[in-house]
């Protein structure tokens, strides 16, 4: 693995500040962080829980959207996703850049959740309020 990326999937909750301070150095003015949340309701609908699955390989697709993205900016580049089950406030998904700029950190994260969520095999199912299950996103 780089030294410059971070890439974990994991059933653990996520350590947000273990990803920003790999990303962190001495040279850098601004650190972008995105923390994807589970909300609880999804196109009108109350949801009450979610359940994230991976593709074996998905650790690797994870670390492929990191790898391009430190390599198109230049920048320390990391991502952690969660997977199993999770309840409303729980952090399903954290991206972190850090830069000499706002601009390009900003960018740059932005870029890299877009990345994974086109690219990372992990699928989202969401248990409603209703007792019904459904799929997200396939």
């Amino acid at each position: 693995m780089s030294d410059s990326i971070l890439a974990i999937i994991s059933a653990e909750p996520i350590d947000a500040t273990a990803i920003e301070d790999f990303v962190m150095d001495a040279t850098n003015g601004a650190l972008v962080t995105f923390r994807g949340i589970v909300r609880n309701h999804d196109h009108g609908l109350a949801v009450t829980s979610l359940e994230y699955s991976a593709h074996p390989d998905a650790a690797h697709f994870l670390r492929d959207c990191c790898e391009t993205i430190a390599a198109e900016s230049g920048l320390r580049v990391a991502a952690a996703h969660r997977v199993g089950p999770l309840v409303v406030g729980d952090v399903a998904l954290v991206a972190a850049v850090a830069a000499a700029h706002r601009g390009e950190a900003f960018a740059a994260c932005e870029r890299l959740v877009d990345l994974i969520k086109q690219t990372v095999p992990i699928w989202k199912r969401q248990q409603l309020a209703d007792g019904v299950s459904q799929w997200v996103g396939l």
